[in-house]
């Protein structure tokens, strides 16, 4: 009896994929919108090129397919694709005209939380208020779509590439996205992964709030205002990401533990190349600072963080750190390499013979009172700052670099390849 069920089982599963069609949607009224009504399971709708019709929604597990030539327009109400069956695949579209309503997450494609294991991939989705929106969708794939936001608002008001929110297993890879807000924003996520994009003119690059045991790797920043935000998270891995030109930061950390930052290329930036509030335990190796307003702003309210194997090259304030102890960055015999730093190596083993000290007294007391650079070239302040460097008992602590590398560090990143 168990073996005619299981036989029986077996028969229907492929019966219905055998009964799968290839159905052709010719373009222009609601001729989508009947395609939706009459598919089955495991069909494949190829949209004739031309405009086709939105708002639709997807409640069956079909492809739609557009073929590169193929669009779908909405009305500028609601989301133009909203889904809601699980293993639907959108792909070769070019989809535009959904709404502005923010409380309504209005998106080009919208998937809510039935929506497990779609893909959206290799879509043009430009000029909606946010690109793809994944509101509790499982382990959904967002791969090699070419995303574009308004421009049409504040920053600030505008929406976001793609949206992450309670989506676990979710993974954005190989996109371009530009305009809009942020171009990945995840919330109240885990288990995510976003990879080999390209993010530009936006506010935050990659913006993470409680997004937990997770990857950010192999990304390219260029221009936004901050490139990649790691606030209130855990166990992420930020990993061979490029932020080169941003405005801000090009790495921010805020309340976030237990962190890996390695391999990235962190260049070019007006601000700081890197942030550090309130954040514990991380392992900050083989990163380049390089051409920043300042190398690491680290505050002290960050406790047991290792910082070692880093390059600290070009930056006008290579640290800024106003603690009251001594804070030590190297691991192991291991320091950072910087590039002020006037140092021997008399027995060749690639570290220094002295240790660097970033700041002194009186970088506390300019970072405090401003207005006391008029006296920066003083004799007075000339013979504090001489008396602290030969006589380091009398800085009142801050970070030291006991073993500061003699060779640069200089990750090296595959260029992006584009869609």
């Amino acid at each position: 009896m168990l073996v005619r069920t299981l036989l029986t089982t077996v028969l229907v599963f492929f019966a219905s994929f055998a009964m799968a069609l290839e159905l052709r949607v010719e373009a222009g009224n609601d001729e989508l919108a009947k395609a939706l009504t009459t598919a089955q399971a495991g069909d494949i709708l190829r949209l004739a090129p031309g405009i086709h019709f939105g708002p639709v929604i997807v409640d069956v597990s079909i492809t739609i397919d557009g073929g590169g030539a193929a669009s779908i327009t909405g009305n500028g109400t609601g989301s133009v694709v909203r889904v809601v069956a699980p293993d639907v695949t959108i792909t070769g579209l070019t989809i535009t005209g959904s709404g502005s309503a923010g409380e309504d997450k209005d998106a080009g494609i919208y998937l809510e939380e039935s929506a497990t294991g779609a893909v959206v991939t290799r879509n043009t989705i430009i000029g909606n208020l946010i690109g793809v929106n994944l509101q509790g969708s499982k382990d959904a794939l967002v791969q090699a779509n070419v995303i574009e936001g308004r421009q049409d608002h504040r920053m600030n008001d505008r929406g976001n590439g793609v949206y992450v929110w309670n989506s676990p297993g979710a993974k954005v890879i190989g996109n371009d996205i530009r305009w809009g807000r942020d171009g990945i924003f995840a919330s109240t996520s885990m288990n995510n992964e976003f990879s080999r994009n390209r993010f530009r003119d936006l506010r935050f690059a990659v913006h993470y709030m409680y997004v937990h045991d997770s990857v950010v790797s192999a990304n390219i920043s260029l221009g936004n205002h901050l490139g990649y935000a790691i606030m209130n998270s855990n166990d992420v891995v930020v990993q061979g990401n490029i932020s080169r030109g941003d405005l801000d930061y090009g790495i921010m950390m805020n309340y976030t533990n237990d962190s890996v930052i390695s391999g990235n290329r962190i260049e070019q930036v007006s601000e700081k190349c890197l942030f550090i509030y309130n954040s514990h335990k991380n392992s900050f190796s083989d990163n380049l600072f390089q051409q920043c307003g300042i190398g690491i702003h680290f505050t002290a309210g960050s406790e047991r963080n290792k910082i070692f194997d880093n390059g600290f090259i070009g930056n006008r304030t290579q640290v800024k750190y106003a603690g009251t102890r001594w804070v030590n960055w190297s691991v192991e015999g291991r320091g950072n390499y910087w590039s002020d730093h006037a140092a021997f190596d008399l027995s060749g083993d690639g570290i220094a013979d002295s240790a660097y000290r970033p700041n002194d007294a009186m970088d506390r007391v300019l970072w405090s009172q401003p207005a006391t650079k008029l006296l920066l070239e003083s004799p007075a302040v000339q013979l504090i700052r001489w008396s602290q460097s030969a006589f380091p008992a009398l800085q009142p602590g801050g970070v030291i670099d006991t073993s500061p590398l003699m060779e640069p560090v200089d990750p090296i990143i595959e260029p992006w390849i584009g869609i």
